[in-house]
């Protein structure tokens, strides 16, 4: 295991105590995609008689949930979620997000609007000090490809199609590169989602996570969104 992965793992493990302290029997808990979301289901399954069940942010990790002997239920037949537990690309100071590097962003949106406490879990390689170094993904309806593309060349991005990929929903994703350092997250988030043909973004700003666990070699830290200090209690 690379020294990375020991790291996803570490931030993983402390993601389950946590979730663990704030679920209970009749419980679901929202499930993340990518690898740091895969070694919190792994973990996960040890421990799957303390929570009714999951919602997942994609196929991929609906498999791997069912893998592990976890339930998972239809998005649709759920009214809220205890926790919703997910990684991250980039992580500002102010708890913004980039994501979508593995495709699921908009499940990943979604299922992380339902929940009651939005928990990141990352290593220290995702923190940075302003968005945008990591290729902004926006997951777009195929007939628009060309046209958000030249939308999003307006504002001063580098946009590539990513090949041969295929969103859940069957869309396309465009990785808008060349956008560092995104200033205003929340801003930029809502102008390309008015572009018409998005479906959404991989910006974070506007349901950013609640508590962030980061990994690093000599300890996991927390950190709490400032106006939610009220809400949460570790």
């Amino acid at each position: 295991m690379s020294s990375q992965d020991t790291l996803k793992k570490a931030a993983a493990k402390a993601a389950i105590e946590l979730t663990l302290s704030r679920v209970c029997k009749s419980s679901i808990i929202g499930i993340g995609t990518g690898t740091t979301a895969n070694f919190f289901i792994d973990l996960l399954a040890d421990c799957h008689h303390n929570f009714l069940g999951t919602v997942a942010s994609s196929k991929i990790s609906e498999d791997r949930l069912r893998t592990n002997g976890i339930k998972v239920l239809d998005p649709n037949d759920v009214s809220e979620l205890g926790v919703y537990v997910d990684g991250a690309d980039e992580i500002n100071s102010d708890l913004e997000l980039i994501k979508g590097g593995g495709g699921a962003l908009t499940w990943e949106k979604i299922i992380s609007s339902m929940a009651r406490e939005f928990l990141c879990i990352a290593d220290d390689s995702k923190r940075v000090k302003s968005l945008g170094k990591f290729p902004l993904p926006i997951e777009v309806i195929p007939i628009a490809r060309n046209k958000v593309a030249r939308e999003l060349i307006r504002l001063g991005a580098n946009p590539r199609w990513r090949r041969e990929f295929v969103t859940d929903n069957g869309n396309h994703i465009i990785d808008a590169h060349g956008l560092w350092p995104i200033e205003s997250p929340s801003a930029l988030e809502a102008e390309i989602n008015q572009i018409s043909g998005v479906v959404t973004n991989g910006i974070f700003a506007n349901n950013s996570p609640d508590i962030v666990l980061i990994a690093s070699p000599n300890q996991i830290t927390t950190h709490i969104k400032r106006d939610n200090t009220s809400k949460l209690l570790l």
